[in-house]
């Protein structure tokens, strides 16, 4: 007996077994884009998640364990996804990761989870197909195909007269490709005329070319889906060249970070949303008190999202904790018995209730749409949801 533990203990230290457990606090990654463009987002995520690891490790975290973050920059490409989740997976060895910001890079980087059976949960990837990435993948962010529809209905109750529509999308960006799909659908099963299909960069500043031709089609409602930075930027340069109708920016402009970028120019534009601060629910007043108190503005949904991950995962992880306590896992054990219970669970979020389906895709209850208001003064503002 003493000869086979010797072996089994010279086979670990070679390297042939794995003896790996898991470490106490309980190492969870997130991996969003804190620089690049996309930081006016990712940034906005860093800030949801750390409310979460305060929140609920004050609450004794899982079951009298606490668990710690450890957050990865994902940068605004696939390449910064694809490091981000290997440093989370062979350096961090997290039970599971919350990320990346974009659905492009989602579509790079979460088959690495997979293969190494590690859970993920986006926190913003809207794009069509995003499950299907595989077994290890869902989501807490509401497809773009569900969340789209609601802006053009709210914009054509504003202007029932709207008859004729300019689309611009980033052509680089999955998550935009997807969504002005979904918008152009929208757009021509509601009856009206698609006059122009304008495309763009995430990271082009000078949109000359496109609202030019844009505006020669004397569009009534422009619909644009990019990021915040250069979608921002697309919507003051249609203003200022005399565009006076209705604008709805994609789930890319839905944070308070685009207001710098397009400042009073910002007014009016509409938006879906999958979160409002003023929904019911004690967890989202503590969650919205929190995130006001410390940054004088409503959080935004990108906030809200990032939040209702790591809320999932410590959840799970507090019932797979009550069948066995977790520093008696094997790591590869816990990531696939997590997976499972992840998909097993209800949740009461900020976002509302939310479940996953047999597809493995986000079940919630709950969708809004708003209308950006700028402040006089053109450097603040507010999303007021619409009815």
């Amino acid at each position: 007996m003493r000869e086979k533990a010797l072996s089994i203990l010279v086979l670990v230290m070679l390297g042939t077994v794995s003896a790996q457990k898991v470490t106490i606090p309980i190492p969870i990654g997130v991996s969003v884009a804190q620089t690049s463009n996309v930081a006016l987002l990712g940034r906005e995520q860093v800030i949801g998640a750390q409310i979460a690891e305060q929140f609920f490790n004050s609450q004794g975290g899982i079951n009298g364990t606490p668990f710690k973050l450890y957050f990865e920059d994902t940068s605004g490409d696939e390449a910064g996804a694809i490091n981000a989740f290997q440093t989370q997976i062979n350096r961090n060895k997290v039970v599971a990761i919350i990320g990346p910001t974009l659905s492009q890079q989602a579509f790079a980087a979460d088959k690495i989870a997979v293969e190494a059976k590690v859970p993920v949960i986006g926190p913003s990837n809207t794009a069509k197909g995003i499950p299907q990435i595989g077994d290890f993948v869902t989501r807490v962010s509401a497809p773009v195909a569900i969340v789209a529809p609601y802006a053009v209905k709210a914009a054509l109750k504003l202007d029932p007269n709207i008859k004729k529509v300019a689309v611009m999308y980033a052509q680089n960006d999955a998550f935009s490709t997807s969504e002005t799909g979904t918008f152009q659908d929208t757009v021509k099963a509601q009856g009206l005329e698609i006059t122009t299909v304008q495309k763009f960069q995430t990271t082009d500043t000078d949109f000359t070319t496109q609202v030019t031709a844009a505006l020669g089609t004397k569009p009534d409602l422009i619909i644009i889906s990019g990021l915040a930075a250069d979608g921002g930027n697309l919507v003051k340069q249609l203003r200022l060249a005399g565009f006076k109708g209705l604008l709805i920016g994609g789930n890319g402009l839905n944070t308070a970070n685009v207001f710098p970028v397009c400042q009073q120019y910002c007014d009016g534009v509409i938006i879906a949303q999958a979160y409002s601060p003023t929904a019911p629910g004690s967890l989202n007043a503590a969650f919205r008190t929190v995130y006001k108190n410390t940054y004088k503005r409503e959080p935004s949904q990108f906030t809200a999202q990032a939040f209702a991950g790591v809320q999932v995962v410590v959840t799970a992880l507090r019932a797979l904790d009550k069948q066995k306590k977790l520093d008696q896992w094997d790591l590869p054990e816990l990531r696939v018995a997590l997976m499972k219970q992840i998909l097993s669970g209800r949740y009461n979020t900020p976002l509302g209730p939310i479940s996953f389906g047999p597809d493995r895709d986000i079940i919630q209850e709950s969708n809004y749409v708003a209308q950006i208001k700028m402040d006089a003064d053109g450097k603040n503002g507010k999303f007021e949801f619409l009815k």
